[in-house]
């Protein structure tokens, strides 16, 4: 299978990358700001900027049967501190650049027997948390997005997204730079520890491949319990 994952340079993304290519997939990866040199005949990254009003994805193969978009921010401020500049460069980055990306792998997308597409939501569009106002604004967007093009795709190409909690990545390191903060935020949880990219990229996987044949338009929270146990 051959599969495209924005964001592949870090975090989630990284992972993803990582375990794909190790089963045997012929992965494609993209980094921005943390430029990745190693290559391999089924791992290969490449430059993009998904804010850039073209991009150039001539590296792609004629056929996708995949594309993950993993590129997010986390910014959690009171909501009358944040700027309506600063939401709309959440939109832009989440959704955005989601969209672009896949309007133009959509007809590689239709060549492949099984496609498949997975984008990154949060708890927090579900669940109201303090502070979230940005992130589940334009995650939210991204939710109905998920919807949408589940039912115009149908049943050619498949759309969900997972939903997580906290992560450990690099985008959540502010949150979790001490072990007071790794040690309160793993408690807000019944299953009493944070994610991890390995939690993330196993759910991921499960949505891109065979085994959800019949699985679309849905968000699937991967939260370790956060959302609906108290």
């Amino acid at each position: 299978m051959q599969y495209l994952i924005i964001g592949a340079s870090s975090g989630i993304g990284y992972t993803l990358a990582q375990q794909l290519s190790a089963k045997g997939n012929k992965v494609y990866g993209t980094y921005n700001q943390h430029p990745i040199t190693e290559q391999s005949d089924l791992l290969s990254y490449h430059p993009l900027n998904v804010l850039d009003a073209e991009q150039d994805l001539s590296f792609l193969p004629e056929v996708l049967d995949g594309v993950v978009y993993c590129v997010g921010a986390i910014q959690l401020r009171p909501f009358e501190r944040i700027k309506a500049e600063d939401f709309l460069n959440d939109y832009r980055l989440q959704v955005l650049g989601a969209i672009q990306i896949l309007q133009k792998v959509m007809p590689l997308l239709k060549k492949s027997e099984s496609a498949s597409i997975v984008l990154v939501s949060t708890l927090a569009v579900q669940t109201g948390l303090t502070f979230h106002s940005q992130v589940a604004s334009s995650k939210g967007a991204i939710e109905g997005l998920v919807r949408a093009l589940a039912a115009e795709y149908a049943p050619k190409i498949r759309v969900n997204a997972i939903a997580p909690s906290l992560t450990d990545t690099p985008l959540a390191a502010s949150l979790l730079n001490t072990d007071q903060k790794r040690e309160a935020n793993a408690l807000r949880h019944p299953l009493k520890r944070i994610g991890t990219s390995e939690d993330m990229s196993e759910a991921i996987q499960f949505l891109l491949g065979t085994q959800s044949a019949w699985v679309t338009g849905q968000i699937l929270a991967i939260d370790g319990g956060m959302g609906t146990i108290r």
